[in-house]
């Protein structure tokens, strides 16, 4: 390796962190954004896009002014954008919108699913009997008690065990 690439291997971060998650520094911008729960492909492009980065440069590799300001953007995403681009429109508590990301959103969404099996609501129903939520086709698919039909690692001991009764 030359010196310009060790060089850029000390200036690179590995992890990048926004608010509880630890991003990989080694890819680039948007692809390292999407992996963040709550933030897809299209809203990591728009977050790059109003921090003035180039979507495919290494993530790592910017410079620290330009990754604090990627991190405040993305803390206050749900500020600057339109409601019907956030993933948390009207709440049920509060009733305002808001974009939530990382364990927030995990938390929220357990939360609305326990609302919902307590009033037993049609998918709160669902959700109680593992049941498929969103009006998927059950008779064909989404089962889970095992498989039906021949064990072959059953069969083959069956023919071993005649075989050797055979031999006797």
């Amino acid at each position: 390796m030359s010196e310009e690439d060790t060089q850029q291997d000390d200036d690179l971060r590995y992890f990048v962190r926004i608010g509880r998650t630890d991003l990989d520094g080694t890819k680039s911008v948007e692809r390292s954004l999407s992996e963040m729960n709550g933030i897809g492909r299209r809203t990591a492009r728009i977050i790059a896009e109003r921090a003035g980065v180039d979507r495919t440069a290494t993530f790592g590799g910017l410079d620290d002014e330009v990754i604090d300001e990627v991190v405040e953007i993305v803390e206050n995403y749900a500020e600057e954008t339109p409601d019907w681009l956030t993933n948390r429109q009207r709440d049920f508590y509060t009733g305002e919108t808001d974009h939530e990301i990382g364990n927030d959103l995990q938390l929220t969404r357990q939360h609305d699913i326990n609302r919902m099996k307590m009033i037993d609501s049609y998918k709160g129903v669902r959700h109680k009997r593992g049941q498929k939520v969103r009006g998927q086709r059950t008779k064909s698919t989404g089962r889970t008690e095992g498989t039906i039909g021949v064990n072959v690692e059953e069969i083959r001991e069956e023919a071993a065990e005649e075989a050797a009764e055979d031999d006797e």
